[in-house]
């Protein structure tokens, strides 16, 4: 038998804490707009059901025993974040869009950018693959089945991190107009910047 109704409620407090995917889906929805952030949350709950489904048939447990293998992951998903951090950074610096169209009065990040980014910021995360092996077995029955018991639950986490997300591009999105004038992006993106730098530099620095 599954505890969905615990699993729910502990899920809901990992959702709304902010982390890196929520810093990135807020930055590319300033710089692209709600379907750059929407692409962005899309990209991310794709991270995550591709976890549940490694954590499912036991590749996650596998990667996180595997010490170079896990090593390999966590100095990955630190120098992503770095490296996002850090366009997020320059771009404020500069006082342009990391991402430009043709008019660069008008920033935006391409749907397609923001959905890889999404998906590399979650499969990249070592915290995934420690945190689903971990997480979704505890709601689950000894005597359950071992693959679709521990898939439905994580594709319960993918959906609700999806809703989150998607409605935290909404509300950038219908700030939109006032959070684009040219001071307030700026120091947006500074601030997002620093964050997933900071994000980054705990993910190299922590044992797990």
């Amino acid at each position: 038998m599954t505890d969905v109704a615990g699993f729910v409620a502990l899920a809901i407090v990992v959702i709304v804490t902010p982390g890196p995917d929520t810093a990135l889906t807020i930055r590319n929805t300033l710089v692209g707009g709600r379907r750059a952030g929407v692409a962005t949350a899309v990209g991310v709950a794709l991270g995550q059901a591709t976890w549940s489904l490694a954590t499912s048939v036991g590749v996650a447990a596998l990667l996180v025993a595997a010490e170079p293998a896990f090593a390999g992951l966590k100095i990955a998903g630190a120098a992503y974040l770095i490296y996002l951090g850090a366009q997020s950074l320059w771009s404020a610096y500069r006082g342009l869009p990391a991402h430009r169209t043709v008019d660069p009065s008008l920033p935006r990040v391409r749907t397609a950018v923001a959905l890889r980014q999404g998906i590399l910021s979650n499969l990249t995360n070592p915290k995934m693959a420690v945190f689903f092996p971990s997480l979704l077995p505890q709601f689950v029955a000894a005597d359950a089945p071992p693959f679709l018991p521990l898939f439905s639950l994580g594709i319960v986490f993918c959906l609700m991190t999806l809703a989150w997300l998607t409605g935290y591009a909404f509300a950038v999105a219908r700030a939109g107009d006032v959070l684009r004038r040219s001071a307030i992006r700026r120091a947006i993106e500074a601030i997002t910047g620093f964050v997933l730098v900071a994000f980054g530099a705990r993910v190299a620095v922590s044992p797990r």
